[in-house]
């Protein structure tokens, strides 16, 4: 049985000081093939080299990793300050339209830490570039010392929705969640529907209303260990079943043949 393809949104990575390249975690690469059954396939995010058109027609379903860039303040209404950190803008031209036309054909796409932000900001949500500096925000920032495990360990508990899309995912309404991020959507967007919340507060789970495609996103990196850990594993099979429907949707009728 063939599987979906899954687009895998890369981030723009300087290797030696000098050699660029359009790079994607191992992480996600290896959560898309065990825990959503899917092909993945790394998309260079800049406008010079792919469209929109091209990868709405080329994949099945994409998800839109993390990354250390942020999402420019002017996507939203505002003026980039040093607290907004780095940028990239290439991304953020071939994300932000992708998302929206997604949403609108439900085309299905996992959103994952920045790419939370990213289908916060096309949705027409507002981020703050520091969430840990808002009165009783705790530090949702990525340890700055430790072993991968210990950056990626749980953290918090996200509490979701009673009867929601997440609580239908994951089988609970309290999950634990590694942080890893700086930035979070401090005023959402008429469609971006927040699901699930951090004890603080802060925006961790997400959807978009009234759409018709699997549009689940997480402020948080479920790709870490996706296919034991579980609650990233239902996530991501729900993830894989979306884009397998879509997959056999799109493909063309098979003739019958002549007796």
């Amino acid at each position: 049985m063939s599987r979906p393809r899954i687009g895998i949104i890369t981030n723009l990575h300087i290797v030696n000081d000098s050699y660029r390249t359009h790079a994607g975690g191992v992480m996600n690469s290896a959560a898309v093939a065990e825990a959503s059954g899917g092909m993945p396939l790394l998309i260079p995010a800049d406008p010079a080299m792919v469209t929109v058109e091209d990868l709405l027609d080329t994949f099945d379903g994409f998800v839109l990793t993390g990354g250390r860039p942020n999402v420019h303040p002017e996507e939203y209404g505002e003026c980039e300050t040093a607290a907004h950190g780095t940028f990239d803008r290439c991304r953020d031209a071939i994300t932000l339209p992708l998302v929206r036309a997604c949403v609108e054909r439900g085309q299905p796409f996992l959103g994952i830490c920045r790419g939370f932000q990213e289908v916060a900001v096309a949705m027409g949500s507002c981020l703050h570039p520091e969430i840990r500096d808002l009165p009783g925000r705790m530090n949702h920032r990525m340890p700055p010392d430790g072993t991968l495990e210990e950056k990626f360990a749980l953290r918090h508990k996200v509490t979701v929705t009673e009867g929601g899309p997440f609580h239908r995912v994951f089988g609970a309404t309290e999950v634990m969640t590694n942080t890893l991020h700086g930035q979070g959507v401090i005023r959402a967007g008429e469609r971006f529907v927040i699901d699930g919340t951090a004890p603080d507060g802060t925006p961790e789970a997400a959807y978009v209303k009234d759409a018709p495609g699997f549009t689940l996103s997480v402020q948080w990196h479920p790709e870490y260990k996706a296919a034991e850990d579980p609650v990233s594993k239902p996530l991501f099979a729900a993830f894989g079943e979306a884009a397998r429907a879509w997959m056999e949707r799109r493909q063309p009728l098979r003739l019958a043949r002549s007796a």
